[in-house]
């Protein structure tokens, strides 16, 4: 069997790791077997907290919501029953930000519905 040298791949593979580890701290930066483990845990902790995103901003639209609620001597909850019970197909998203930004238009419309 032939010789094979692999030193051009061996050196790809471990300059395509040491990118990605940029900023990273200590010998996590320059180290490969280091800067390996590193690039695995953050692709994992990448992955998790681009969906405990979407639960996050979720949850501060639902407070911002129930915050003008009780500006207005309602819960949340009773706020969003009036919503439905209306046929007001709002979402917390847009009511978020209709409460921050624009608590005249909300508050209107909230008078016209009780």
């Amino acid at each position: 069997m032939t010789r094979v040298k692999r030193g051009t791949i061996h050196t790809k593979k471990r300059r395509n790791i040491l990118s990605k580890t940029k900023g990273f701290k200590w010998g996590r930066k320059n180290l490969v077997r280091l800067a390996s483990t590193a690039t695995t845990k953050a692709g994992a902790h990448a992955y998790t907290d681009r969906r405990k995103k979407k639960r996050n901003t979720r949850a501060l639209w639902q407070i911002r919501i129930g915050a003008f609620a009780k500006d207005h001597n309602l819960s949340y909850s009773k706020m969003m029953n009036l919503l439905t019970k209306a046929n007001i197909k709002l979402d917390r998203k847009s009511l978020a930000d209709l409460a921050a930004n624009h608590p005249d238009v909300l508050s209107k419309l909230l008078e016209q519905i009780q």
